[in-house]
């Protein structure tokens, strides 16, 4: 069975039976609809594409109408491809709520797009203790990366070198978040720990 698209509600803390407070991530999960299905005979593999959250038909190019038309499904706005070993379960227009997917799993691993922290310095980006001292005229460079080794040879600076730069915005898997509720008449799942990205950005939740 495939995975499922979701949404990052927010997060939310709840009591273990420890009496421990567990911080956890509210997602909502679907439902989402199979608008292709790929075989072996036609593409050479097996995968189910998935699409979720509603979409204005203004909004859509005519290509992307004609391919949900074809599923007879109206637009939505993301699409994701799932491989599947899905042997004819799955036809065009059926629909995966999380409890069709998830309702007896104990672990999943969730992929988002992490923040993104715009043009950051290398002590945030890479952890840099930066120069340090205020005497021997460094009064001004405390956060600053310091030498980089680069003289007369190599005269140039070596790829991979952690500088300052873009900082953020990246595709992030965690892996083995435990499933702690699903409440599958809101469509939600709650998992423990944190997610990669905002709230209200899309998340891919795989089995």
């Amino acid at each position: 069975m495939p995975g499922l698209i979701g949404k990052k509600v927010g997060m939310i803390s709840v009591f273990g039976a420890d009496g421990k407070n567990i911080p956890c991530t509210v997602i909502e999960a679907g439902p989402c609809v199979v608008t292709q299905v790929r075989t072996v005979e036609t593409d050479g593999y097996e995968a189910v594409q998935l699409a979720y959250d509603e979409k204005k038909e203004k909004h859509t190019s005519k290509a992307l109408q004609g391919h949900f038309a074809k599923a007879g499904v109206s637009p939505k706005k993301k699409l994701v491809e799932f491989p599947a070993d899905f042997a004819g379960e799955l036809k065009l227009g059926d629909t995966l709520t999380v409890a069709d997917v998830f309702t007896d799993v104990k672990f999943i691993d969730v992929v988002g797009t992490s923040k993104g922290k715009g043009f950051q310095g290398v002590v945030k980006r890479h952890g840099f203790a930066g120069v340090g001292g205020q005497t021997h005229g460094q009064h001004n460079r405390l956060r600053h990366p310091g030498s980089m080794g680069a003289s007369s040879w190599p005269s140039r600076v070596f790829p991979g070198m952690r500088m300052a730069g873009h900082m953020g915005a990246e595709r992030v898997k965690v892996f083995n978040l435990e499933v702690l509720k699903l409440i599958p008449e809101n469509n939600l799942i709650i998992v423990k720990g944190s997610v990669p990205g905002a709230k209200g950005s899309y998340l891919i939740l795989e089995d």
